[in-house]
């Protein structure tokens, strides 16, 4: 009889164990391709501010979705509304530097960027509102 309840106790644990483990790999799998789904592309106004952003020292201190040593590109986006007057003074930030609102750090000023460029990088930030 004790060999029964030995042999059934080992089965039933074999059977607890794989059926968990085809739980898991369900849940693993799931995840995986939740992670892997690509990103929509950007509209073709946002390639440029991405571009610029990318070609500056930007993502030294900024992350899209996190806070590095400045603020998140989306904190700022939720911060921010994006009317003419809003862009004009960020990008006006972007060039001279500045510091306060977010903290004592300051941003560096960058001087070489057009208003131009500066406004369709802040345009590109700003657009991460609705991401």
């Amino acid at each position: 009889m004790k060999k029964f309840l030995f042999v059934a106790g080992i089965s039933a644990f074999a059977i607890a164990c794989a059926s968990n483990s085809s739980e898991k790999k369900a849940e693993d799998s799931k995840a995986t391709t939740e992670q892997a789904a690509p990103a929509p592309p950007p509209a073709a106004a946002d390639d440029k501010g991405v571009e610029l952003i990318a070609s500056n020292d930007c993502l030294t201190c900024h992350k899209v979705n996190e806070k590095a040593i400045g603020p998140a590109y989306s904190e700022v986006a939720k911060k921010y509304t994006a009317d003419d007057a809003t862009i004009a003074n960020l990008a006006s930030k972007v060039i001279k530097g500045g510091s306060g609102v977010w903290g004592q750090v300051p941003m560096t000023p960058h001087p070489q960027l057009s208003e131009d460029d500066a406004k369709t990088m802040v345009k590109y930030v700003l657009s991460l509102k609705n991401q």
